[in-house]
């Protein structure tokens, strides 16, 4: 019988037909009518939901949700509530059944074109293809490209990676730069010279001897010294700054100090060398720490100990780490490396890969920065403090393995360059239609990732023809078509087509999981004899890939978006309520790196997945240890570390760069934390907040605790559930602060109370005081309690293979760039019954979903 409803066109009033309401299967309604309809039916409506009129209509998206939200509470015990009687096992199985059948059926029906939606590269992704190609590890060009979008927490899904006018401008631009970059204009290679850059001789360091309105204070003044002895008279400028090459011995000895960081105003960098063009540089810096006296009590005067006295110095008591910054003005740092330098002399060395023009900024990281106005070294002590002293910077390079460079022989092959007039360069060929068609079929076979079709050289020979028919030289010509097909869909996209994968798509997915980049030659000619689908033979490369350095972009990239350390940088510790991390960027590059070390060790080991819970070692260096009140830690270098027995350390919810994305720099929210942690560690993601409902503010002046703030939130109806959920897990990280330090207490600020004692970084006093104690206890939303952060690890490790399946299915968006529907679920179970028997080993996660339909299908 066909259902009737009235609608009102202009001012006739018809009947209309509608397709009847799609009747809701018979064990789904005799389950709702049995066990939900008292709390949502049309009368209660709790969270405002309805199951006795809501209609099964999966392929309305938004119907689809609701049914799939209802399928996964019921099935995981969470509906009905723990207060209400249980259902049968076989009643909630015939249930899940009966929903789950139509909601497949409808992803079947629209997931025709395969899971994954065909997608170009992400920023990082076309970086790395290009710098692989040209053989230019340097090249920076993520930056000069839009931000990507993002879904399903990644930023490799198609439906989010859109190409727009705007991006292939960019492309157009990015791809032209990187070309040119790597052109070879001089038949010999740059001379590989080995130079040494006295700090006496850079205006950063001797300029910052005397005072200026910046520097009134000796703090923020750089000091001579001669070994270890103070040099008064070179301070003064009586003596010349330095003996130059008069004496090679005294110039070898002589050096410049610092008592602090090197921060405004006291940017220290070896400013007389930049380099000359891009490439790889070995760098090495001479220091040594030095131990700086007191300022001397005048008569009549107040004590100021805390005053450095340059005339006062002795051998340093301790190695300090040292950082070094690649700069490119105005004030473009990259972290190159750090390493420590002994109370001798230390020469330390980094092999790294510099951009044209950049020069080398050193950093006593340990020092503090000092900011206005009333500063004082939290390091001074009545006996003076510590200093460091730079000899020297030395520079090797720059080095190339093989000229011309493989970029430019990829471009030209072995056609001769020469100079022209106003610093150009022309390639001469003599054939220059045979050998740009040449030349274009190299290129595309390198830079496409299956092989070229016949006929695609005469896509782009065109553009080669138009560009020397308007007065383009050969060179510039083909470096038009090059940027053509760097630009075109062969190499911005991922080219797949529905169904099974062919062995050069499956190299390609394998490549762009496991190193975020393209495949090596290897990987492709395994794709080339049709091997790659092989299972052992997949398995093979894919531990090969994991063996290689590259892994590590795969680390980093994965890491970034799955934990969002990408946001490291987002905020920073409050400048009043945490100044002592305030400025402390050694602290959080520490934090980041922990985690990329942490995580790279469960993927060499193949460490069980529970270890992202609870691990009995943490990756620390001095800092960090510090941080997490851990002795026996020395150095700028992490390195693996034990933990003690009871220690709440270890597994990821526990470790800074965690602590620190999760929270604001001034506050951490239970709200905020307690999300991350369901989403990203348990993969149960909670409903969005309802957008009328504002979030809680916790009270930076100490009267209430952020617990006692979400009690009240939490009384109204439409929050209650949800929070139920959400906040036991933040609650259970209470005890750390905004950079995952340990606390009893939470800071405050408020009038008329006295602060703490202390200086932190930028030498101002502190002005928090301790508050409300912090209550860590709480309880999951199926009933299990727990008292801090211990109990809640071993509450986690109780169901070893959700953590495992949460894992899995983040390796499979990352690796496959779509969402893990609800289709795919079987396939995801079958993947973790292979990983049992090994623990659900993260390494052993990484081959099972390599080796999953779902990876080597679209």
């Amino acid at each position: 019988m066909r259902a009737f409803r009235f609608v009102l066109p202009g001012c006739l009033l018809l009947p209309a037909l509608t397709a009847a309401e799609p009747a809701l299967p018979a064990p789904a309604a005799a389950f709702i009518e049995a066990h939900c309809a008292s709390c949502h039916d049309d009368i209660e409506k709790k969270g405002g939901l309805d199951l006795t009129a809501l209609a099964l209509k999966p392929d309305d998206p938004k119907n689809f949700a609701k049914w799939l939200a209802v399928h996964d509470r019921v099935v995981s015990g969470e509906m009905p509530p723990k207060q209400k009687a249980r259902p049968a096992a076989d009643a909630v199985g015939q249930f899940a059944a009966a929903v789950a059948a139509p909601l497949v059926a409808a992803e079947q029906r629209t997931g025709a074109e395969g899971r994954a939606v065909q997608r170009r590269l992400n920023r990082y992704e076309y970086e790395n293809a290009v710098r692989d190609l040209l053989g230019a590890p340097w090249l920076q060009l993520k930056d000069g490209l839009p931000e990507d979008g993002e879904r399903y927490r990644f930023n490799k899904v198609g439906e989010a990676l859109d190409i727009s006018h705007v991006q292939m401008a960019r492309y157009l631009a990015v791809a032209e730069d990187a070309l040119r970059q790597v052109i070879a204009r001089d038949a010999q290679p740059p001379e590989a010279k080995v130079v040494r850059y006295y700090a006496r001789d850079q205006r950063s360091f001797a300029g910052r001897m005397t005072y200026s309105v910046f520097n009134t204070r000796a703090e923020r003044a750089t000091f001579p010294v001669l070994g270890t002895q103070a040099q008064p008279d070179v301070r003064s400028t009586k003596a010349p700054i330095t003996v130059g090459d008069a004496d090679p011995a005294v110039r070898e000895r002589e050096a410049m100090g610092v008592v602090a960081s090197s921060y405004e105003p006291i940017e220290l960098r070896f400013e007389k060398f930049k380099a000359p063009v891009s490439g790889r540089y070995k760098v090495r810096v001479n220091a040594y720490s030095v131990w700086v006296g007191p300022g001397k009590q005048l008569p009549g005067k107040a004590e100021r100990w805390w005053i450095p006295d340059f005339d006062d110095v002795a051998p340093g008591r301790r190695p300090e780490p040292l950082t070094l910054y690649a700069e490119l003005q105005p004030r473009g740092t990259r972290r190159l490396g750090a390493f420590d330098v002994g109370t001798e002399p230390t020469v330390g060395e980094l092999d790294v890969h510099l951009l044209a023009g950049e020069t080398i900024r050193p950093d006593a990281v340990r020092f503090f920065r000092s900011r206005p106005s009333n500063w004082q070294n939290p390091l001074a002590t009545r006996e003076g403090q510590p200093g460091m002293a730079f000899r020297w910077l030395e520079v090797e390079g720059p080095i190339f393995e093989k000229w011309p460079t493989a970029g430019h022989t990829l471009m030209f092959g072995q056609l001769p360059v020469r100079k022209t007039k106003g610093g150009g360069f022309e390639v001469d060929s003599k054939d220059p239609a045979g050998d740009a068609r040449r030349l274009l079929a190299g290129f595309l076979a390198k830079a496409y990732r299956r092989p070229v079709a016949a006929g695609e050289v005469d896509r782009f020979f065109p553009v080669y023809e138009r560009t020397r028919a308007g007065g383009a030289g050969f060179a510039e010509a083909m470096i038009t078509a090059y940027t053509a097909v760097l630009c075109s869909p062969g190499f911005v996209c991922l080219e797949e087509t529905p169904g099974p994968l062919d062995d050069h798509a499956v190299a390609a997915r394998l490549a762009f999981f496991l190193w975020n980049s393209p495949p090596d030659a290897a990987l492709r000619a395994v794709a080339d004899r049709g091997e790659l689908r092989q299972p052992a033979v997949l398995r093979a490369q894919t531990e090969r890939l994991l063996a290689d350095p590259r892994a590590l972009r795969f680390q980093e990239a994965f890491l970034d978006y799955w934990l969002d350390l990408r946001k490291m940088q987002a905020t920073s510790p409050d400048a009043s309520l945490y100044n002592d991390y305030y400025l402390d960027d050694a602290l959080v590059e520490a934090a980041q790196e922990e985690t990329q070390l942490f995580f790279a060790e469960l993927l060499r080991a193949d460490l069980p997945a529970r270890t992202l819970v609870a691990s009995d070692f943490i990756f620390a260096n001095e800092r960090l240890a510090d941080l997490y009140g851990l002795d026996g830690v020395a150095g700028a270098a992490l390195r693996k570390v034990a933990l003690p027995a009871d220690s709440p350390r270890g597994g990821l919810l526990t470790q800074a760069s965690v602590l620190k994305v999760t929270a604001n720099g001034t506050t951490t929210s239970p709200v905020l934390r307690g999300v991350w942690i369901m989403e990203r560690i348990l993969g149960m993601p909670p409903p969005p907040p309802p957008p009328s409902v504002p979030a809680v503010e916790p009270d930076i002046r100490g009267a209430t605790t952020i617990r006692q703030l979400l009690e009240k939130h939490r009384s109204e109806e439409s929050c209650g559930a949800c929070h139920a959920r959400i906040d036991p897990a933040g609650f259970a990280l209470e005890n750390f602060d905004v950079l995952g330090g340990w606390r009893n207490q939470y800071r405050a600020i408020a009038d008329g109370v006295k602060p703490v004692t202390g200086i932190g970084k930028g030498g101002l006093k502190f002005t928090f005081h301790y508050a409300q104690p912090v209550d860590a206890a709480g309880e999951l939303w199926d009933g299990r309690a727990f008292r801090d952060i211990r109990d809640f690890k071993r509450l986690l490790l109780a169901d070893e293979r959700q953590l495992a399946r949460n894992l899995a299915r983040q390796f499979a968006v990352y690796a496959t760039g779509a969402p893990v529907r609800f289709s795919d679920r079987p396939a995801i179970e079958r993947l973790l019954d292979r990983a049992a028997a090994r623990g659900y080993g993260v390494r052993t996660l990484v081959h099972e979903v390599v080796q999953s339909e779902l990876f080597l299908h679209k």
